[in-house]
């Protein structure tokens, strides 16, 4: 019995999901240590201290389930942002999010659309629910609004933009979002994915929660796993309309969100100091990057996340292998039809050098 032939139609051509290689299977692999890990965007300075004392203090109630509605956490949510907790949908990870958002609002033979190199899971949960993909060929590696908006239909339901995108890096300014939202009808629901949104510039980051209020058909989807450090427990939530946001919930998984990840989250919401030292580690870093690249003869994709990629103009899985031998893990984007490039995490200063000097010897 082959199983495949009776699996939904969409799964048949999928492929499972590549996350980023574990430091402990290079161990494993190579028998070598002192290794640093750049290939998946995870925060550099480990888990936030306002985040252990949060779980400290619940060690004692994990019998117990956690709060299906996430109570403290949307109040925490709300009061930062100043939306409603009625517009807050939580997820067990942003990816959660994306998923649900698509079972949600889309079925099998209605059109999801997003771009070239965007985040891989966008194609996967189209593919899972049999929906139709319209795949939009990317401009200078990121989103071609103007070819999203000639994709609509009478079978659009969803489009997906990452901002800033991910593998690529690209951003969108906030008038570029405002003129294409203007000009996407009502009854087709854009989500803005902004896994990365607080590594921007504060004077270009998007108001997104203020566009929300001219656009109905606005989802926002933000993670908790990047500036805020916790991507190990899985954490994300989704700002949308009241009426989006009850729909997402009655579909949403009860008990989606464990205990420790409630209690981190709404510890490292109040925790502005820790953000704000991330984000300036990967302002100073990410022009080290730039500057070697550009001493070196490097092409790079400009980005407003923390990752940068790196077009070497040749196939870039046999620089990964070495780069691997020197202790140094970054991502092969082979799968996001990027052959020729690698992605790197920026890490603190010591890391970083330590990808400098392993690529300059793989490259020389």
């Amino acid at each position: 019995m082959q199983y495949i032939n009776i699996a939904n139609e969409g799964i048949k051509s999928l492929s499972p999901y590549q996350a980023g290689k574990p430091i402990e299977e290079l161990e494993r692999e190579l028998g070598i240590t002192n290794i640093v890990k750049l290939a998946s965007n995870e925060n550099p300075f480990g888990f936030p201290e306002s985040a252990k004392k949060a779980i400290q203090a619940q060690l004692d109630n994990l019998t117990r389930y956690p709060d299906a509605n996430g109570f403290e956490l949307k109040q925490a949510i709300s009061q930062k942002f100043g939306v409603q907790p009625n517009q807050i949908t939580l997820g067990n990870g942003s990816n959660d999010l994306l998923e649900l958002f698509a079972h949600t609002f889309a079925g099998e033979k209605d059109e999801i659309i997003y771009s070239q190199y965007a985040f891989i899971v966008y194609p996967l949960v189209t593919k899972a629910i049999n929906a139709v993909a319209r795949e939009i060929p990317a401009k200078d590696w990121g989103h071609d609004l103007d070819g999203f908006l000639k994709a609509i239909n009478d079978k659009t339901k969803l489009i997906y933009i990452a901002n800033p995108n991910n593998p690529t890096g690209n951003f969108l300014t906030e008038a570029e979002v405002d003129n294409f939202l203007n000009q996407v009808p009502e009854r087709v629901l854009v989500v803005l994915d902004e896994a990365y949104t607080e590594f921007t510039d504060a004077k270009e980051r998007l108001d997104s929660f203020e566009l929300l209020q001219k656009y109905p058909n606005l989802i926002i989807s933000r993670s908790l796993s990047k500036a805020y450090g916790l991507a190990g427990l899985r954490i994300g939530y989704a700002v949308s309309n009241p009426e989006v946001a009850d729909l997402l919930n009655r579909v949403r998984q009860p008990f989606n969100c464990n205990v420790l990840a409630l209690v981190s989250a709404v510890a490292v919401m109040k925790d502005d100091a820790f953000v704000a030292k991330v984000a300036e580690n990967n302002r100073t870093e990410m022009a080290r990057y730039e500057a070697f690249c550009q001493q070196h003869g490097l092409e790079y994709i400009p980005s407003k996340g923390n990752f940068i990629t790196i077009n070497f103009k040749r196939p870039a899985q046999p620089i990964y292998d070495a780069l691997l031998r020197e202790g140094v893990i970054v991502r092969p984007i082979a799968g996001y039809g990027m052959p020729n490039h690698l992605r790197v995490s920026i890490g603190l200063p010591h890391e970083n050098d330590k990808f400098f000097t392993a690529l300059l010897k793989v490259l020389g």
